[in-house]
């Protein structure tokens, strides 16, 4: 059986094209990307050991191989970081024989005093899960209408996949569900990870399972909506790690003057403050 670790690495290495690399041109393979004995010689190993790793049989690799391994493949930072991050809880760091649980959803009070101070900006206190913690009534402005924050414990990533309303509201929903899939590993322990994925599995199907095992570390560049009332919104991402919490605070900030004018219209047609679920 292989791991996440395996699975990323046997992926970039699929996805590098030999010359990309300065390596001569292979003749034609029926596997696509980089030879596996290629990433062994450039990361200083041996073949047998690389394919053990990518197979899941070590799961303890050294540091000094992890950054060989991120030197070969050519990774950039947040793919390093990633990296990391899979090489620890593959060594079982992060995973105990507990059953999977819920995340805790509780928002800190001093968080809470800091996006009060945000109002009335578009911000909002989410999980790595995509669990909508508290927000600002500038956030509640932007996605009136679109079904996001139609329960009482509404989470983003569920959204994204299951409710065909997300794949109108997100112009690039291909995207934002490669974000949303990718930090899914991310989450506060890999318990977390388990319970959200095996619910949403069952339910989004294979697309969902798919981009979660392919590892793309997403770009985050500008968010563009299709608000249901016409509007075009082109929106900056600042995100402030809550690392204790294992949550993040996320601020929108409109990219041109169109989408400043468009959120002003919203904002005054929406009544409301700072909603928190804790």
């Amino acid at each position: 059986m292989g791991t996440p670790l395996g699975d990323f690495i046997r992926a970039k290495r699929d996805s590098l094209q030999p010359e990309s690399l300065g390596l001569p041109q292979r003749d034609r393979r029926r596997s696509p990307g980089l030879r596996r004995a290629d990433l062994a010689s450039r990361a200083g190993i041996s073949v047998e050991y690389l394919t053990r790793v990518e197979q899941g049989r070590d799961r303890n690799p050294s540091v000094a191989v992890v950054n060989a391994l991120a030197d070969a493949l050519s990774l950039d930072p947040a793919e390093r970081n990633h990296l990391r991050y899979l090489t620890k809880i593959t060594g079982g760091e992060c995973s105990a024989h507990t059953a999977p649980a819920p995340p805790r959803l509780h928002v800190r009070p001093s968080v809470l005093r800091t996006l009060r101070l945000l109002e009335p900006g578009i911000a909002v206190v989410t999980n790595r899960l995509g669990d909508v913690l508290a927000r600002t009534s500038g956030y509640e402005a932007v996605t009136r209408g679109t079904g996001l924050l139609d329960t009482d414990a509404p989470n983003v990533t569920r959204y994204v996949f299951t409710d065909p309303r997300a794949r109108t509201f997100f112009a690039d929903w291909d995207g934002v569900a490669d974000e949303q899939a990718f930090d899914l590993w991310l989450g506060p322990s890999i318990e977390n990870h388990e319970w959200l994925t095996a619910e949403l599995a069952s339910t989004a199907g294979l697309d969902f399972t798919r981009r979660l095992n392919r590892h793309v570390v997403p770009p985050r560049g500008v968010l563009e909506l299709d608000h249901p009332e016409g509007h075009r919104l082109r929106l900056l991402r600042e995100t402030l790690e809550l690392t204790d919490d294992a949550q993040q605070l996320v601020v929108f900030l409109p990219a041109d003057a169109g989408t400043a004018q468009a959120v002003d219209e919203l904002r005054h047609r929406s009544r409301g403050g700072l909603r928190s679920i804790s």
